[in-house]
C-alpha cells in the first residue's frame, strides 16, 4: 500500500544529534542530506492508530501482533522510511547548485520565569523540516486489513517532535 504524507507545519524527527553550541536537536537525514521520517515511527504511529480503532469497534485487538508482531514474533507489515518523491530526490542528486539546507529551519525557545524573564540556561534551538510532502509504502498488507490500514493512515494528525507545540501537523493519505 502506497501513502503519502503531506506536512502543512515544520516537523522534526530527531536524529539523537547536536551541532555543539549551535543547534540542541538535528533532524534526522539520509546519507545525502535530505530529510525522510524512520519506518519505525510510521509503524508505532499507525500500530496506535489501528489499536485505537480496534478498541472503539470493539473487535479482537490479537491482529495488532499479527500486524505489527510482538516480542516473540514478527508482524506480516513492514514499514520502509517515508522519502521525498523519487523524481525530486533525483533532480536533487543532479543538480549542482541546489541547496539542500534549504529544506531546515532552526528554532530557538526558552523557559519564562513568573517575573516574564528568561531562565538561566534554558535557551534551546531545534532544527525542523519546512512543510512538504514524503511518500513510503506498507509491505505486507493483505486485502482483508486494507480498510483498517487506510482508515489508521487518516487518523495520524501530527508526528514528531513538539507536537503539542504546533510542529508536525500533517496530514496521511493512501494512494491508489
Amino acid at each position: 500500500m502506497k501513502y503519502k504524507v503531506e506536512f502543512y507545519s515544520n516537523w522534526h524527527c530527531g536524529s539523537g544529534q547536536t551541532a555543539g553550541a549551535d543547534i540542541d536537536a538535528l533532524v534526522i537525514k539520509d546519507i545525502d542530506g535530505l530529510p525522510f521520517i524512520p519506518g519505525k515511527t510510521i509503524k508505532g504511529l499507525m500500530r496506535e492508530a489501528v489499536a485505537n480503532i480496534l478498541h472503539f469497534q470493539e473487535k479482537d485487538e490479537s491482529l495488532l501482533d499479527d500486524l505489527f508482531g510482538s516480542e516473540n514474533r514478527q508482524g506480516t507489515l513492514y514499514f520502509p522510511n517515508a522519502t521525498l518523491s523519487e523524481p525530486l530526490i533525483h533532480a536533487i542528486k543532479n543538480a549542482e547548485d541546489i541547496d539542500r539546507t534549504m529544506f531546515f529551519q532552526s528554532f530557538s525557545s526558552t523557559a519564562i520565569s513568573e517575573e516574564g524573564v528568561a531562565k538561566d540556561h534554558s535557551l534551546r534551538r531545534i532544527e525542523t523540516v519546512i512543510p512538504c510532502t514524503l511518500y513510503g509504502d506498507i509491505i505486507g498488507v493483505e486485502h482483508d486489513c486494507q480498510e483498517v490500514i487506510s482508515m489508521a493512515l487518516s487518523l495520524i494528525k501530527r508526528l514528531g517532535v513538539g507536537r503539542n507545540r504546533g510542529l508536525g501537523r500533517c496530514e496521511f493519505s493512501k494512494i491508489d
